[in-house]
């Protein structure tokens, strides 16, 4: 340094600087260290700043004024720098020569400058709005120069005139431009020209926030404050980042893995190849070859690859995606880890100061504001830091469930059996969120041991060879917390299981849940989903020892390294001494060592967690996908449209093949029916078509594009014309056309919003019926090349089948000229088609025209004279002869008018408009679909009745359960848009403290209150051992240590292991508190949820429910605990600082008022603002899951129509739906960290202040204890407001979870006092007396005034048109609807005076559409285990399931998948029967279900009720008029009222309503 300042400018002079009270630096350190530090910073990082800025191009900016000031004043800068470079010159020429520095300095900062001036311009045309880079720099400038400033101006003052006026005068102006820059770097430039910022309404403020901002996250406040000021919606938050949304994120993980798949790929055919290069045996017998090697050993090193082949590896794909953008973040860790150790080493400084007497006390206050600079330095780094890595996270995210959704169209059939819906849910939902957990606490795999590393250097600064022994407790408790971790790991993944099951489960119940009421068996299932709860709740209470003890071993580990090592260090060596400086520094090291030490274990088990959801993931993905070219779309050569030719098709590549030696070839434009038995492989044909199977041999082919009907009509959540234009555009007159040939247009006028009505989930507010006409509109409309129909014409009865037959399918309808291929179980259309292919068991057995077959006189023709002659009842009572052979000559009569319809008949004379009308969906069975619900259009269509005209009543469909409307029905407006499904509400504002009371309760009061002591007392404990140890350390000043050694480790160990103890005691405690509360809550939900009246799932989609089942449920279970546990310790933590530093310096007490009024103030507004951002996020994110479950379900028909893309893409956008409301609330914690740790910093910096003014009073170890003390708090604070925040928004699943507990229920299941005999009722008659039913309040009566009785063994057939209120007399019955007066009495016993389990019990149902449960076959026929084996066998020969079920492998213990999937719709049919024949109650009623079921099976059905319950009383819903012209009396209702009832003879002869019917439907000639 002599070199450059000469001999007469030292570099440092310590009497100058330190040892005075006005301290000064000397001018050589000025010029040098002081000019230089700034420009080293500069040139070291625009290198790579230049870098970067030329990689991201944002667009220029236009030069404004103040980039021209900026540029302006840099430039003034060069020259005011250069001015004194030339002064020296000048003054080297007048020969007073200067030394070196005097040119250095001002040559280095001119050109630096001249580069900040660069860096200005350069950034403007790279689009920066705001400079990090030169905020720093201008900062360090302004910095450095204040010490100059103020050393001038005392050199100034202590002189008579200034000697060196130039470089006085130049400083000052550089001074003034260096602020003036500092001030204007703190505003921001316009956006870039072209940037989003401009278009978008609503952009996120950060791409547009200034430094400043940025790293203070100041520009969310905004946000909060509009959060403070009102709840937040949707509509507030802003636009999701270009860089954070799915269209960036996706693709990019995308790439990877398939890059990764393809290179795995390479390398097992390589690895495949290797095996077979086997050498060729050596011609000589020498074993060795010239090599020493023997064959057999080759063989064995290359055949080793093959062992193991290579699997695409996922993680490798996520990190190439994702891991660059982390590792930012890993950087600002590593910062800020180095940072920490600075302030206990200000600790020691301080100590140190305070023991010395006369030492200058601005070095206390200095050290004071350096140990709040280097707290509020930290904090800023850590934030930035985990800004990063929760982004990361967020992108991980987005990208899974992306990629599991893209994945989930294209799995096969197979893939598709071993991950169910709910399990897929699950890989996006939980595992997914997994990923998002890891990323926060990553870092610290390696973070963690550098810090630990860095703290036992210092330690053993400080104490030597003792710090072993600490270390060796520390070594210790690792593995004890490994197997705490381990173990933890295992009960997690055991309750995954559980829940899963659990959750499987509830969906089922929920989807079959009228099913449930009507057969009450309600209890068999809940006894089965408690008892896996109760399963699940064992893992739990295990988990909580397991917690007691961990939360034991973290709150101890500190403590207990720090009692080893003082007692070693003082027992050691009688000349060690403890004293402040040594165990408070100490203490503060141990302090931060607690966290690393803690958090190494559990990101250990968070990654070995994440690694299992990894497994499953990749699993997932890697799963075999349709070929896409199984089907050859391309076909151009050959004249058939459709061919396939030897083809062999199964399900899944290990089963048998389904289909075989399939070959049907189908010409352009012509119509092909498939008929065949129920299971005989017609729609798996159709599968087959489309791809859907797995290809085993032949080939298949299919020229242009293709429209695809399901059996079972798959309905989108959206508007009816949505659905029907499926992403098309919208064309008025095509549509029109196809409305009109589906037979909708008539459902519009009743519908309430017309074409606009929302259509339920599953499309539960549309008939069967009508369900299915959409279903071919939607194909219609698509205008294909194509279409494949599964036979759509069960679903609707007889004339709206044939309208849509004649002007759709058939020869003359709008489909003429396309190819058709039709499945079908309507004989009557098939001398129309022209060619027919009829499959037995999975082979085509004969294909040709109707008359050749008929020729042909083989399985065809022997199927038709069946069903047009057999005897329909064998052994019936000689007195009905006469009716069963009317019955007979009308069902000919049927057939052949079909087949010659059109030679006798114009279709104008056969549908005069109002006839077709009043028809329209009389039938409406809709096979598989869980739930046969609503009534939703009856009540629209029974409020505008007063002028009711037949067509206005035409879809009205006959509903079966009671409906409840949010909102008042007489505001709706008839063409008013009705949405169906209520949106899910959210409650605003605070949480009430209701709230928190009844989870309080749920866990016990008393319990409570113990809780809060226990932790009172454990605080209590560590205060006292921090006191002792604070007295011990001023033992060191009396002289008086060696005495009391032992008695004073001895305190100091008692009160820190009472503390442990304490804590293990209290974390158990709240633990079974809240284990019990979590069981009251579900048990108390799932209660209320098999009570609640029917019309609640009609008005509530499943997925909400079961949201309050899995995700809420989930959160009281796991996540609440944790919090309350966490909210309790960081409450007593931040106490008891308060409490110290106040007993210490009671000064401070006048700062807590301003200081908690801040915290306060910052609290209310991150936890109005985060809580809300909270519940739109779990709102928004539950149309994820639900789009997601009905993409399942319609992957067929998505990828029939080639709508894959579209879907993906709303997929997309519900997912950045979701994210939007995510982001806001990873930066609010971000935002309110920043803001609390600084309230944190400020208590540091008062702890301190107030220890050196009150320095002469205090003894070391008291500052050391308060100061120590206030240096933790920081964390305390931020966690106790997270806290406050989780625990707010945890307790909402408290609050969701009861309002779905106190839904309005049905009545009492059993009442004792009334209960019937076991044997009631004997007779089985029913009376209706005046009996009326409506909906609910307020709704006109469905039925008006029914009076009628009907005596034990009667058969009762229930006819009407549609909305007559057929299927609402039966749901009286059962009591899903009760009565709004006049009562229904059952031998002389009134119905609605029992339990709702002893009525239904006693009676039967065969519901319209069949709802099997997963579970074993018996467990379907018999959920509680009633009926001995015999009779299930019985039943099942009856139900003509005995030859199919003996078939099976397992016999009664056969699998039933969920929802019977394994069992073909006639199957399911025929279980629903047998359970009604094993009930054999003397009451049955029969839901007409046959338009499911071939005409085969149906007899089967009908000729079974009538021998198997000939002497009970039988109602049945009548849609086809045949079934029921033998029964004893026919109830026609109209209007709810009864019109006609009579015999069916008599009342043909009175030829009203049901003669009308019965011309209608062909029976009357």
């Amino acid at each position: 340094m002599e070199r450059l300042c000469g001999p007469e400018l030292p570099f440092w002079v310590a009497n100058q600087t330190l040892h005075t009270d006005q301290p000064d630096l000397p001018v050589c350190f000025q010029l040098s260290v002081l000019s230089w530090l700034p420009c080293i910073y500069l040139w070291a990082v625009s290198p790579l700043y230049i870098f970067y800025l030329k990689k991201n191009n944002k667009g220029y900016i236009m030069m404004s004024i103040m980039n021209r000031f900026k540029t302006v004043f840099g430039l003034l800068l060069w020259v005011v720098c250069w001015t004194d470079l030339f002064y020296t010159f000048h003054e080297t020429q007048q020969g007073m020569s200067q030394p070196p520095i005097f040119f250095i300095t001002p040559l280095v900062m001119g050109m630096t400058m001249l580069l900040a001036t660069f860096l200005i311009q350069f950034e403007r045309l790279r689009g920066v709005q705001s400079s990090g880079i030169l905020f720093i720099f201008w900062f360090l400038s302004v910095l450095c120069a204040i010490v100059p400033f103020r050393s001038k101006i005392l050199l100034a003052s202590s002189q008579v005139e200034v000697t060196d006026t130039l470089r006085f005068t130049t400083f000052y102006f550089y001074f003034g431009l260096v602020v003036l820059e500092l001030i204007l770097c703190c505003f921001n430039e316009k956006p870039p020209l072209f940037s989003n910022v401009v278009t978008d309404p609503n952009v996120c403020p950060e791409s547009t926030a200034g430094f400043l901002s940025t790293i203070t996250f100041w520009w969310f406040t905004s946000l909060a404050v509009k959060g403070f000021k009102m709840p937040l919606e949707a509509k507030d938050l802003w636009s999701l980042n270009q860089r954070d949304s799915s269209k960036a994120m996706v693709p990019k993980l995308l790439k990877e893995w398939e890059k990764e798949q393809a290179k795995s790929k390479s390398k097992q055919n390589l690895s495949n190849d290797v095996v077979y290069s086997k050498p060729p045996p050596s011609a000589n017998n020498h074993t060795g070859g010239e090599n020493g090697t023997s064959p057999e050993e080759v063989e064995v090193l290359l055949s080793n690859p093959k062992s193991v082949p290579r699997r695409p590896s996922f993680l490798r794909s996520l990190v190439r995606a994702f891991g660059p953008y982390f590792l930012i973040g890993s950087a600002y860790k590593l910062l800020q880890d180095v940072i920490t150790f600075v302030n206990p080493q200000l600790l020691r400084m301080l100590i140190s100061f305070i023991k010395q007497k006369g030492v200058p006390d601005w070095w206390g206050y200095s050290l004071a504001f350096l140990m709040f600079f280097t707290a509020f330095l930290q904090t800023l780094i850590l934030h930035q830091h985990f800004q990063y890595c929760f982004i990361t996270g967020m992108h991980v995210r987005t990208a899974l469930i992306g990629a599991i959704y893209r994945k989930s169209l294209v799995i096969t059939n197979a893939a598709k059996r071993s991950s169910t819906v709910g399990e897929v849910v699950n890989l996006m939902s939980v595992d997914a969120q997994r990923f998002v957990d890891l990323t926060t606490f990553l870092n610290m795999l390696w973070s963690a041991p550098l810090q630990i590393m860095l703290a036992l250097y210092f330690l053993w600064q400080n104490l030597g060879p003792s710090v072993l022994a600490g270390v060796a407790v520390m070594i210790l408790l690792i593995p004890f917390n490994a197997v705490i971790a381990m173990k933890s790991r295992a009960y997690q993944v055991e309750q995954m299981q559980h829940k899963d099951s659990r959750i499987k489960l509830m969906n089922e119940i929920l989807n079959g849940i009228k099913v449930l009421k009507l057969y009450a068996w309600e209890n068999s299932f809940k006894e089965k989903v408690l008892a896996i709860r109760q399963k699940e709740l064992n893992v739990l209470k295990k988990a909580a020892y397991l917690g007691a003890l961990s939360t034991m071993a973290w709150t101890s580990a500190p403590f207990l390294v720090a009692l080893t090592t003082f007692a070693v260090y003082v027992t050691v060596d009688k000349n060690n001494i403890l004293d402040a400086e040594k165990a408070f520094v100490s203490l503060s090291l141990f302090n931060i060592l607690r966290f690393p030490l803690n958090m190494l274990p559990q990101v250990i088990s968070s990654l070995v967690q994440t690694s299992v959801s990894l497994k499953r993931i990749q699993n997932f993905l890697s799963h075999d996908e349709l070929d896409p070219n199984s089907v050859d779309r391309k076909n151009a050569a050959s004249d058939f449209s459709v061919s396939v030719v030897n083809g062999k098709f199964t399900w899944a590549k290990e089963d048998s093949p389904v289909l075989r030696d399939i070959n049907v070839l189908v010409p352009q434009g012509s119509l092909l029916a498939v008929v065949g038995h129920v299971g005989c492989g017609k729609s798996s044909l159709i599968s087959a078509l489309l791809g859907e199977m797995e290809k085993l041999e032949g080939d298949v082919s299919i020229r242009g594009s293709v429209a695809y009907v399901p059996q079972q009509a798959w309905i989108q959540n959206a508007t009816l014309r949505d659905n029907i234009l499926f992403g098309k555009a919208y064309n008025e007159q095509k549509y029109g056309c196809v409305l009109e040939a589906c037979a909708l247009t008539p459902d519009l006028e009743v519908l309430p919003g017309g074409d606009m009505t929302e259509i339920g989930e599953k499309g539960i507010n549309l008939s069967g019926g009508q369900r299915q006409r959409v279903s071919l509109a939607r194909a219609l409309y698509s205008d294909a090349d194509v279409y494949l129909l599964d036979d759509p014409l069960s679903a609707v009865d007889a004339h709206v089948s044939k309208h849509i037959f004649d002007n759709l399918i058939g020869p003359e309808g709008a489909l003429k000229g396309k190819t058709r291929i039709l499945v079908t179980h309507g004989i009557s259309y098939l001398p129309q088609v022209d060619n027919i292919v009829v499959m037995v068991d999975g082979r085509v057995s004969e294909m040709g025209s109707h008359q050749e077959l008929l020729k042909q006189n083989g399985a065809f023709a022997e199927f038709l004279r069946n069903y047009a002659l057999e005897d329909m009842i064998e052994d019936e009572a000689p007195g009905r002869i006469e009716e069963i052979k009317l019955a007979k000559l009308i069902w000919l009569a049927m057939i052949t008018r079909h087949v010659f319809a059109e030679e006798m008949i114009h279709d104008e004379d056969l549908f005069p408009e109002d006839t077709l009308s009043n028809h329209i969906d009389m039938v409406d069975t809709e096979p598989g679909i869980n739930e046969a619900k609503r009534k939703f259009i009856r009540q629209i269509s029974i409020i505008s009745a007063d002028g009711e005209t037949p067509k206005s009543r035409s879809v009205r469909r006959h509903g079966c359960s009671q409906r409840k409307h949010p909102e008042p029905q007489e505001k709706k407006q008839p063409q008013g848009m009705e949405k169906l499904i209520q949106a899910e509400t959210t409650e605003t504002g605070r949480v009430k403290l209701k709230v928190y009371l009844e989870y309080a309760k749920a866990v016990g009061l008393l319990l409570s209150v113990l809780i809060c002591i226990l932790y009172g007392c454990q605080s209590a404990a560590a205060i006292g051992a921090n006191i002792w140890l604070s007295e011990w350390t001023n033992d060191a000043l009396k002289n008086h240590t060696e005495d009391n050694v032992n008695m004073r480790v001895g305190v100091y160990a008692a009160l820190g292991i009472t503390q442990g103890v304490l804590v293990m005691i209290s974390s158990f405690t709240l633990a079974m508190g809240n284990i019990g509360a979590a069981r009251k809550l579900h048990h108390n939900l799932l209660a209320n949820k098999l009570q609640t009246v029917q019309s609640f799932y009609d008005t509530t989609p499943i997925g909400r429910i079961l949201n309050r089942f899995s995700k809420d449920i989930f959160v009281i279970d796991e996540s609440l605990p944790s919090t309350v546990l966490m909210f309790l310790f960081t409450f007593f933590v931040s106490l008891s600082t308060m409490i110290v530093i106040i007993s210490s310096t009671p000064i401070f007490a006048v700062v807590i008022a301003p200081l908690a009024f801040v915290y306060i103030f910052v609290q209310r507004f991150y936890v109005a603002t985060s809580r809300q951002l909270k519940r739109l996020e779990s709102v928004s994110r539950s149309p994820i899951y639900s789009h997601f479950s009905e993409t399942v379900t319609g992957a067929s028909v998505i990828r029939a129509f080639g709508r894959h893309s579209a879907f993906v893409c709303m997929s997309d956008m519900k997912v950045d739906e979701n994210q939007k409301s995510y982001y806001p609330g990873i930066v609010s914690n971000r935002w309110l960290g920043v803001r609390i740790e600084f309230i944190g910093n400020c208590i540091v910096l008062f702890a301190a202040l107030f220890a050196v003014t009150g320095k002469n009073d205090l003894s070391p170890g008291l500052v050391g204890l308060s100061v120590s003390y206030a240096l933790q708090v920081t964390m305390s604070l931020n966690w106790m407001v997270r806290m406050t925040s989780d625990l707010e928004n945890n307790i909402v699943a408290v609050e969701r979870v009861k309002e779905y507990s106190e839904t309005e229920t049905e009545a009492p299941w059993e009442i004792e006092e009334k209960k019937p005999n076991p044997d009631w009722p004997m007779q089985g008659n029913v009376d209706f007396h005046n009996y009326s039913v409506r909906y609910r309040e307020g709704l006109d009566l469905v039925l008006k005034n029914l009076t009628l009785s009907v005596k034990g063994g009667e058969k009762v057939g229930i006819v009407g048109r549609t909305g007559a209120g057929k299927s609402s007399m039966t749901l009286c019955l059962f009591r899903l609807l009760e009565a709004a007066e006049g009562e229904i009495s059952i031998d002389d016993i009134k119905i609605s005076q029992i339990g709702l389990h002893d009525l239904r019990s006693k009676l039967t149902i065969i519901p319209q559409e069949p709802v099997l449960f997963s579970g074993t076959l018996r467990m379907n026929l018999d959920p509680f285990e009633k009926y001995s084996d015999d009779e299930v066998w019985n039943v099942l020969e009856h139900s003509h399931l005995r030859k199919f079920v003996s078939n099976q492998p397992a016999k009664l213990e056969m699998e039933c998948s969920e929802g019977g999937e394994n069992l073909s719709v006639g199957q399911r049919q025929l279980v629903c029967l047998a359970r009604a024949l094993l009930r054999k109650t003397r009451i049955l009623v029969l839901d007409e279900a046959t338009a499911a079921v071939d005409l085969e099976t149906d007899d089967l059905i009908q000729s079974t009720i009538r021998t198997q319950f000939e002497d009970s009383t039988v109602f049945t819903i009548a849609h086809r008029l045949n079934t029921i012209m033998d029964y004893t009396r026919v109830l026609v209702l109209d209007k709810g009222e009864i019109a006609e009832f009579d015999t069916p003879s008599n009342l043909l002869s009175q030829r009203g309503i049901f003669y009308g019917m019965a011309k209608d439907a062909g029976l009357v000639l």
